[in-house]
């Protein structure tokens, strides 16, 4: 998210030096995280429609992506953290209870509705300055999509007289009213009040959630806050760069956020092992809880929280995603999309799959044994194994939307391997 201040870097005093760090080994590390994400009790966040919205607040922010080859990225994760999950909660959450709402984080996201008001900032700035994605939209090409807004709520797909323009990227629209409502979208005109798949349906912002006019925006020091304390609640244990994720504008107001918590007492210090020099932080509630192995297996989506900074994952769980989707064949690791599977507080496998859904089957494409999964030898790698095929299966049955239908699941698990056998590994 971009302030509208910024502060000189050069001005930045250094961190204090007088408080001693707290040790913490990489166990303590990631079993933190685990439970700040959720990730260590079976239903954190409970059911339905209010669980969707909970999970979404509690996380900061949950990442749309197009890519297909399993349920999309938003449909995972929360499926994750929300054991039944259906993917009409999300649309109650959004379209009807209007509990989460899309904007951009540091990608494309859920956010919780209750936070709009640390994004209003933002999309004032880009009614004032643009948006360089959308240089080229016209005073005339906005006029035309708002004026069919105010006639009601509405889709790319009912704008059918667009004169077609060429593209100026290689994910740009060729319709001008495409690229109009996304630019309304940034500028917070318009919202997206339901999802079809990735059919987006455009309303008014202020028609959507019953408002007269906009609330009032956050000023900078309330989002700088707000920036930090998602990240501390999130990660339970911060560095500069993790709550600045891919947002380097924020990082000196954070970090003079960060020194004053320090002298309150607020936070404290963290040696995290491995770490080196770089500083991590944390409440002193939080270190001072002391977590067990939550006992439970994840399929992880390669845009999970978890998996997203791939530099701070590889940091807590010595595991490094490679993401080959763009990847020529012959030269990926993993696979095309490999899933990372978290078992208790390790990462110990990448599984390459793919929905068949015209078949109905959930497709083996690679197996990769990685860290402790990779180290385990004889009994230990079969019952990882077991372990893993058991959630597979329940996996399954979510990426065929048969997750609550009690007669396919007395039916049993159908995993196929369409490269290798299921008991195939990749050492």
């Amino acid at each position: 998210m971009r302030l509208l201040a910024r502060a000189n870097p050069a001005t930045l005093s250094r961190m204090p030096r007088a408080i001693e760090p707290v040790p913490l080994s990489k166990l303590q590390a990631k079993r933190i995280w685990l439970a700040a994400q959720g990730l260590d009790t079976r239903a954190p966040f409970g059911a339905g429609a209010d669980a969707v919205a909970e999970a979404v607040a509690h996380l900061g922010y949950v990442q749309i992506d197009t890519i297909n080859v399993i349920e999309r990225s938003h449909h995972h994760i929360l499926y994750t953290r929300i054991p039944d999950y259906r993917r009409a909660d999300l649309r109650q959450a959004q379209s009807a209870d209007r509990s989460v709402f899309e904007y951009w984080t540091h990608a494309l996201s859920y956010v919780a509705a209750k936070d709009l008001r640390f994004f209003l900032p933002s999309m004032r700035l880009h009614r004032r300055e643009g948006h360089k994605s959308y240089p080229s939209v016209t005073p005339a090409d906005m006029r035309k999509v708002m004026r069919r807004l105010r006639e009601g709520a509405l889709t790319i797909r009912d704008i059918d007289d667009d004169v077609l323009v060429e593209k100026s990227h290689l994910w740009a629209s060729r319709k001008p009213s495409k690229r109009a409502l996304q630019l309304a979208f940034y500028e917070g005109k318009v919202t997206i009040s339901e999802r079809n798949g990735m059919l987006k349906t455009y309303e008014l912002m202020e028609r959507h959630f019953g408002w007269d006019k906009l609330p009032k925006g956050a000023t900078a020091t309330e989002v700088t806050a707000y920036l930090l304390d998602r990240a501390l609640r999130a990660q339970g244990v911060v560095s500069l760069d993790s709550a600045c994720h891919l947002d380097a504008p924020s990082k000196p107001a954070i970090r003079r956020l960060i020194e004053q918590r320090l002298r309150r007492g607020e936070l404290v210090p963290v040696a995290l092992e491995g770490a080196g020099k770089q500083a991590h932080f944390a409440a002193p509630e939080t270190l001072a809880v002391q977590r067990e192995d939550g006992g439970l297996v994840h399929i992880l989506s390669p845009f999970d929280p978890l998996i997203i900074q791939r530099k701070r994952t590889h940091l807590f769980f010595d595991y490094e995603h490679k993401f080959e989707a763009y990847v020529p064949k012959e030269k990926r690791l993993f696979g095309y999309f490999a899933l990372p599977v978290l078992v208790d507080d390790d990462i110990v496998a990448a599984l390459d799959l793919k929905t068949d859904r015209q078949k109905r089957k959930l497709l083996l494409q690679q197996w990769s044994w990685v860290g402790e999964g990779k180290r385990a030898r004889g009994e230990a790698r079969k019952v990882l194994k077991r372990r893993i095929e058991g959630e597979l299966h329940r996996f399954e049955r979510f990426q065929l939307g048969e997750l609550r239908q009690t007669s396919e699941l007395k039916e049993g698990p159908s995993v196929r391997a369409a490269v290798t056998p299921l008991t195939f590994t990749k050492s």
